[in-house]
């Protein structure tokens, strides 16, 4: 997913750049700045963003809306009928996302509701910071819980079972998960307006595995 970003983003100032060298050599008068071109700023990141399978919701809701507010700013369609409308599909497209989520990914979910809760750790972050390692210590998994904070959770040097679950839930917030390299991790997540971002390479040779399962809302998770 990195690669594809870089590339997409790449492209995108390679294209910049040109046309502003080719305006300042006269050569084009290409307007870089038309009516509605801040919208690109909404467009762009959530175009790419739908190449992460994790937040594919977010960021399709985030490309509808800019794409509309560019089609305003245009005069194609009334801002309006945008106002009429944006909390509608929102609520449409969160609930097609929770209802097809629970199917497609309906294993993690009896992966995480066959661990005992009290086998779980709850770490809370309320308006705070929290940062908790765990040096040679049995993980078994944990209650990530931040609103309006943060929370930092260093796997690195854990001692893992076969399986371990962790529940997340970013409210306003964000979680950042380290793990070591010898892990896989398998996510389902809720989004509204956050979203997970997973930078793990799962490899068949690894004999360990995280399940994750995480809400967000106008809050990110983070898993490196």
């Amino acid at each position: 997913m990195g690669k594809v970003r870089k590339y997409i983003f790449g492209i995108v100032l390679i294209l910049i750049g040109l046309i502003i060298g080719l305006n300042s050599l006269e050569i084009t008068n290409i307007n870089i700045f038309f009516d509605g071109w801040w919208t690109f700023i909404i467009i762009i990141p959530c175009f790419v963003g739908l190449f992460d399978k994790e937040n594919i919701t977010g960021n399709l809701i985030g490309l509808v809306i800019g794409v509309a507010l560019l089609l305003a700013t245009r005069e194609v369609i009334r801002f309006d009928m945008i106002a009429k409308l944006i909390i509608p599909f929102i609520l449409v497209s969160i609930g097609i996302s929770m209802v097809f989520s629970e199917k497609i990914k309906s294993g993690i979910t009896e992966k995480v509701k066959s661990v005992k809760k009290g086998e779980l750790e709850n770490i809370v972050a309320t308006f705070a910071g929290q940062k908790v390692c765990k040096d040679s210590e049995e993980f078994k998994g944990a209650n990530l819980d931040a609103v309006f904070g943060g929370i930092t959770l260093d796997l690195r040097n854990a001692n893992f079972e076969k399986e371990s679950v962790i529940n997340a839930s970013s409210i306003f917030a964000g979680i950042d998960i380290i793990l070591p390299t010898d892990v896989n991790v398998k996510v389902k997540c809720t989004p509204i307006f956050g979203g997970v971002s997973n930078k793990i390479n799962n490899n068949n040779n690894n004999e360990k595995t995280i399940y994750v399962e995480a809400f967000c809302l106008f809050g990110g998770i983070d898993i490196k």
